[in-house]
Parts: structure tokens; C-alpha cells; sequence
């Protein structure tokens, strides 16, 4: 009876919070429009109002707001299809990036691609009508207050997955604990990257056994085999990956630093863009130091000081063969690229500062002791050299990327798990 009292009170107070949110989203539209237009981000509004195709059968629904998150569950997606061919899987995404990532990726593999639904009940309750999911996993943390009451209204189990709370929306979170805290009751469960997600979302309001640890999608990779032989067993190699124009210098110039302590070291540099590499060599030259290419076969037992990775596809299977890995796009405003290609490898990891693209798994690695940011070239210089010279540390940080992978493994094999039941 109370239960039911109070589940009465809070469809009350959602539909008052609906009926608020659908005359705030009109009022805003407009301009909401025009930042979309002017911005070049405008797409998906039909779709996004709800009038999406209809789908019939048992439809599990997986949304990823943009890129990084359809990245993240692009393994899970191929697995749930895999795993349950019976069923339709159907991808949703907020962002035109993340939409041509998903067509891109995922376009083969799933059923349908959409828009994720504007959080007001017209759309939510039209865009349910239409997909009629069994399930809804959503990547992260988007929390919709009307999309979660709309599924938990037709008795659809809804899950956070890889849930994860930055320090910033935390504390946003927690002054509107009140508030969330029902919100957070239309979900069934929320399983997190970390022990310490799992404690934040408790905090604001989760219920303690609807919260649970999972691990990180974007660990469940796998290492990369292969029989490379650059003449590399008699050095130690530097990689260098993914560069930028601007970072080209600051490599070049921090491994001839490094080269007059350390002769057995080599450098192999592999360019974001292959119409970087001329530049490379003119920096190589400039620098004194002797350069080969890996599209003309050649080798450091050749006496190549620095081996240009120029070919397209293979810069995955070079971390095996390396020392210690720089991961590039961190010093310019690329905003860095994915460190766990070398980390899975054992390789100890640098990267410059500029790394928000893939800011939580860099939290992960260097909480861990298996990467370092540093601010500027004199510090991975020093960071670098540091490594080097003491063996005891070099072999502390490679067992420190073996743990953290063994930490988050099985998040995959979790959430196909609970969708199975």
C-alpha cells in the first residue's frame, strides 16, 4: 500500500516535471536551433522528436552519446549479436559524429541507427512507441529524468553501463541530490567503471544493490600479435605514436637528448598523417641522426638511428616490439589518442598534456602507475631518462599495465551476463 502511495506520488511529480521540461523546450528551441545550424551540428531532428522507424520483435536498445562512447561498446554491440541473434539490436546516438560513427562501425551489425529522443515526453513517448525495446542499455552516464520515467512507466528494464561520474558533474549532482535520487529510481540497475563511480552514484542517491562494479569497456582489447623483426632485440626502442606536426620536433629532439646517454636507444615514428613523414626527415637530418622507412623494409641493425613508420594499418602490432611508448595528439589541441594498444603490450606509457579525449582511461593508467602526463618536453625528457636509468622502476610500471588490465577485464563478459539473466 505505501509503495503504492508513493509510486502514485512520483508519477505526479513527473508528470509535472514533463509538462515543465515540454513548455522549456519550446520556449528554447529556437535558439537551441540556430547554435545547431550556425555550429554545423544540426541533424536528426526529425528522428530525434521521436519519428523514427517502427521495429518489431524483441529490440535491445544500446545508446553511446558520440564518438567515444560508440568506440566503447562497438565490441559489446558485435558480442550482443553474437550472442543473441534472435533478437534486434538497435544503436542510438546524441551527436552527428557519434551517428556517423555508429553507420560507420556498426552499420552492419546493427538492425537500426537512430537519434536518441529529446528528453520531453512527447518524443520520449513516441520514440518508445516505435523501437518498443525489451531492454535499454545507455553508455556512461546520460541521465534523462523523462526517457528513464517513460521506460520504467512500459516496464522496461533500463541500465547505466560503463557508468562513470567526473568530479565536476558529481558535486552537480550532489546539490540536486533530491531530485536525482528519484530520477534514479526509474533505473534498474547502474554498473560502473570503478569502485569509486559505483560509491559517487550511491551518494547521489542510487540505491546500494543497484549499483555495481563492471569494469571498463575500453579495456577489453586484445593484444596484438605478431613477427615484425625490425633488428630490434639488440636495442631498446622508443615509439613514438600518432604524432602531430608540432610534436614531430619536440620527439626528435627529446630522443637525440636521450641518445647521448643511451646508444643501444632507437627511435621508431609513426605519423598521424603519412604526408608528415618529409618533415620527419628533415627534422632527422637537421638533428644528425640517420633515418630509414618501414615501407622500404629497412631495419636498425642497418644502423638506422630512427625508423619512419610510413605504411597505413601496422602501428598496433609495433608496440610489442617497443621500450617505452609516446602516444601522440597530446601536445597540440587534437586532444591525444588511445594509450591501451601499448598499455595491453606492457609498454610503459607517456603523453602529453592535452589528452581529453581519452581523459578517464588516462585517470585509470596513471592512478595506476602505468602512465605519465607530462606539461612539456624537458619533462619527458627527464620522465623518459628517469625510466632508463632505473630498471627497478622501468619493471614496476610494465607490471602496473598488467594489473590494470586485469582489474578491468571482464566488463564485457559482465554485461553479457545480465542480459542474459
Amino acid at each position: 500500500m505505501v509503495e503504492q502511495v508513493l509510486c502514485k506520488r512520483n508519477g505526479i511529480k513527473m508528470l509535472i516535471w514533463g509538462i515543465l521540461s515540454e513548455i522549456l523546450f519550446y520556449i528554447t528551441l529556437p535558439f537551441f536551433f540556430m547554435e545547431r545550424v550556425i555550429h554545423k551540428k544540426s541533424g536528426g531532428w526529425k528522428q530525434k522528436f521521436g519519428f523514427c522507424d517502427r521495429i518489431s520483435g524483441n529490440v535491445i536498445m544500446l545508446h553511446g552519446c558520440s564518438v567515444g562512447e560508440i568506440t566503447a561498446i562497438e565490441d559489446l554491440a558485435k558480442r550482443i549479436k553474437t550472442e543473441f541473434p534472435e533478437k534486434k539490436l538497435v544503436i542510438t546516438t546524441s551527436t552527428l559524429t557519434g551517428q556517423a560513427i555508429a553507420k560507420k562501425k556498426l552499420g552492419n551489425v546493427a538492425d537500426y541507427v537512430t537519434f536518441f529522443p529529446f528528453d520531453i515526453p512527447s518524443a520520449v513517448n513516441r520514440f518508445l512507441k516505435n523501437i518498443n525495446p525489451s531492454l535499454v542499455l545507455i553508455a556512461e552516464t546520460e541521465i534523462w529524468p523523462c526517457f528513464a520515467y517513460g521506460c520504467k512507466k512500459s516496464n522496461i528494464p533500463l541500465y547505466i553501463i560503463n557508468g562513470r561520474i567526473s568530479d565536476l558533474s558529481y558535486w552537480m549532482y550532489k546539490l540536486a541530490r533530491l531530485f536525482f535520487k528519484k530520477v534514479f529510481n526509474n533505473y534498474t540497475a547502474i554498473f560502473t567503471q570503478s569502485y569509486e563511480d559505483r560509491e559517487k552514484f550511491v551518494s547521489i542517491g542510487v540505491k546500494n544493490d543497484s549499483a555495481e562494479f563492471m569494469g571498463n569497456l575500453k579495456f577489453c582489447i586484445q593484444k596484438t600479435e605478431n613477427n615484425i623483426d625490425f633488428g630490434q632485440s639488440s636495442y631498446k626502442i622508443i615509439l613514438a605514436g600518432s604524432t602531430h606536426g608540432t610534436e614531430n620536433p619536440i620527439i626528435i629532439n627529446t630522443y637525440k637528448e636521450l641518445r647521448k646517454g643511451f646508444s643501444d636507444l632507437k627511435l621508431l615514428i609513426a605519423p598521424r598523417h603519412l604526408e608528415r613523414v618529409k618533415e620527419i626527415e628533415i627534422l632527422c637530418e637537421k638533428a644528425g641522426l640517420k633515418y630509414g622507412h618501414r615501407s622500404k623494409n629497412n631495419t636498425f641493425s642497418e644502423k638506422y638511428d630512427v625508423i619512419i613508420l610510413d605504411t597505413l594499418g601496422e602501428l598496433k602490432y609495433m608496440y610489442s616490439l617497443c621500450h617505452i611508448a609516446f602516444i601522440g595528439g597530446s601536445f597540440n589541441k587534437t586532444g591525444g589518442h588511445n594509450p591501451l594498444e601499448a598499455t595491453i603490450c606492457e609498454k610503459p606509457v607517456f603523453s602529453g598534456p592535452k589528452i581529453f579525449n581519452f581523459k578517464d582511461i588516462y585517470r585509470i593508467l596513471t592512478n595506476a602507475g602505468a602512465a605519465r602526463v607530462v606539461s612539456t618536453q624537458d619533462e619527458l625528457f627527464k620522465g623518459i631518462q628517469n625510466l632508463l636509468n632505473d630498471t627497478t622502476k622501468y619493471e614496476q610500471m610494465k607490471n602496473s599495465c598488467n594489473k590494470v588490465f586485469c582489474e578491468q577485464s571482464g566488463a564485457l563478459d559482465f554485461v553479457i551476463n545480465k542480459i542474459r539473466g
